[in-house]
C-alpha cells in the first residue's frame, strides 16, 4: 500500500501577516521586552522597568484584557499605554462543551486563521491541550489534524493567549497557585512543538513565571512526534516533561502512520529519549501508543514495546489511547479485549500503561481529531487573502 506524505518532513509555515492594528502586541512578549518597548515609547529607564513590572503583573496575574482595567496605574498613564499598546487574546468563534464536561474553543488569529484548544477537566484538577500551529506538517496518518496543511506556526502570545482564554473562561484570576481547575498543560494540540520551537519556549517561560501565570513545568507536558535535533535543546531551555507519540515498534508500521520516522527512526529516537535532560524515575518519559485495529495492538507488539523501553534503560510510562474515529480515517479502533490485553503484557513488565479514558469525542475534541475550519480555504486563497492583507496596509 503506498504511504502518502511527505518523506522528508519539513515545516514552511507562512509568516504571520500584519494585521490592521499597527499597535505592538504585549501578550507574549517576555519583561525585557516590554521594558524595552516602552523605553523606545519615550519612557526613561527607571520608568520603563517600573511600568513593565506593573504590565506583567495586570496581564498575567489579573489578567487584564485593556489597560483601562488596571487600577493601580494613573488614568493618564493607561491612557498613554492604550494609544501605543495593545493585550491581545486569540478571538473565540465558538465554544462547545461535551456531555462529559470537556470544553474545545475555535479559535481565530489576528489575521484570519482557525485553531482549536481543549479544556479536560477532572474532580479536582483539569487539563488544557494547547496548539502549537495552524495545521500540521507532520501528515500522521491516524491523526485527524495531520490531514491539514500547514498554514503557519503560532506566535508566543497566541500560545500564552489559549491559557489566558481558559482562564477567562473559567474565571480564574487573578493568578492562584492553589486550588484552581487549570492545573496541567499539555502541549499536545494542533501541530508539531518543536517545529515551532522559539515560540513555545517563550510561552512556556511565561506560563511557568512565577510572579505571572505561575504553573509548575512538573505540570506541563511537551509532546512531540520525534523531532530527534530538539528534543535535548527542549530539556535544557523548557525542561518540561516530555511525551513522545510512539504508535508502533516496528519500522515499517510506523513509517506508515507516523512518516517522520523515515528521517528520524525508531532506535535514534529512543536514544534522544535516553538523553533527555532531567528524566529519571520521578519524571519518567511518557510514551503515547494510539490502539489501531490489527495494525500495532498485537501481543508481540506489546512485548517488543517492553523490549525496546527495556533496551534503552528509559523511565517510561506508555498511555494507550483508543484511537478516536474521523470522517474519512483509514482505521478502526482496537477492541476493549485487545486493549486490556496489551495493558496487561506492558504493566506485567513492571511499566505503567494505563488506558486513557476518550473525552470529548461528540464534539470532535478527543486526542488525534483536532481539526480547524482554516483547512475549508486552499493555500493559495490563503495567500490571496494575506497579500491583499498587507496590501491595505501600505
Amino acid at each position: 500500500m503506498p504511504i502518502p506524505g511527505h518523506i522528508d518532513p519539513v515545516p514552511v509555515p507562512r509568516p504571520q501577516v500584519a494585521t490592521d492594528d499597527p499597535r505592538p502586541d504585549l501578550l507574549g512578549l517576555a519583561r525585557p521586552q516590554i521594558r524595552d518597548l516602552l523605553t523606545e515609547a519615550g519612557l526613561d529607564d527607571r520608568q520603563a522597568k517600573l511600568r513593565a513590572k506593573q504590565l506583567w503583573h495586570q496581564i498575567y496575574n489579573r489578567g487584564a484584557r485593556d489597560f483601562q482595567d488596571m487600577s493601580d496605574i494613573a488614568k493618564p498613564q493607561r491612557a498613554w499605554f492604550a494609544e501605543r499598546f495593545r493585550i491581545g487574546r486569540p478571538e473565540v468563534v465558538t465554544e462547545l462543551v461535551s456531555t462529559d464536561g470537556t470544553r474545545k474553543w475555535l479559535l481565530r488569529t489576528g489575521d484570519g486563521h482557525d485553531f482549536e484548544m481543549v479544556f479536560i477537566p477532572d474532580a479536582d484538577r483539569g487539563t488544557l491541550c494547547v496548539s502549537s500551529q495552524v495545521g500540521c506538517t507532520l501528515n500522521c496518518r491516524f491523526c485527524h489534524t495531520g490531514t491539514m496543511r500547514l498554514v503557519r506556526n503560532l506566535t508566543a502570545g497566541e500560545i500564552v493567549g489559549q491559557v489566558m482564554l481558559a482562564r477567562d473562561s473559567l474565571g480564574e484570576w487573578p493568578s492562584q497557585p492553589e486550588g484552581r481547575m487549570l492545573s496541567n498543560i499539555v502541549m499536545m494540540g494542533m501541530g508539531e512543538p518543536l517545529y515551532n520551537f522559539d515560540n513555545v519556549r517563550d510561552a512556556l517561560r511565561i506560563v511557568m513565571d512565577g510572579d505571572g501565570l505561575g504553573l509548575s513545568r512538573r505540570r506541563i507536558t511537551l509532546s512531540t512526534s520525534g523531532v530527534v535535533p530538539m528534543m535535548a535543546r527542549a530539556g535544557e531551555e523548557i525542561g518540561v516533561n516530555l511525551a513522545v507519540s510512539l504508535h508502533a515498534v516496528t519500522k515499517e508500521v510506523r513509517d506508515e502512520i507516523v512518516p517522520l520516522n523515515r528521517k528520524y527512526g525508531i532506535d535514534e529516537l529512543l536514544e534522544a529519549c535516553a538523553a533527555y535532560p532531567g528524566a529519571n524515575n520521578a519524571r519518567r518519559i511518557t510514551f503515547e501508543y494510539v490502539m489501531l485495529k490489527d495494525k500495532n495492538d498485537s501481543d508481540e507488539d506489546a512485548h517488543e514495546l517492553v523490549r525496546l523501553i527495556r533496551k534503552y534503560r528509559l523511565p517510561a510510562k506508555v498511555n494507550l489511547i483508543p484511537f478516536n474515529p474521523w470522517p474519512g480515517a483509514a482505521y478502526e479502533c482496537s477492541s476493549d479485549e485487545r486493549v486490556r490485553r496489551f495493558s496487561e503484557i506492558v504493566f506485567e513488565a513492571g511499566i505503567s500503561a494505563p488506558v486513557r479514558r476518550p473525552r470529548g469525542r461528540d464534539i470532535m475534541a478527543a486526542c488525534g481529531q483536532l481539526k480547524s475550519a482554516a483547512e475549508k480555504k486552499s493555500r493559495a486563497e490563503l495567500d490571496r487573502i494575506a497579500a491583499e492583507k498587507q496590501a491595505a496596509l501600505v
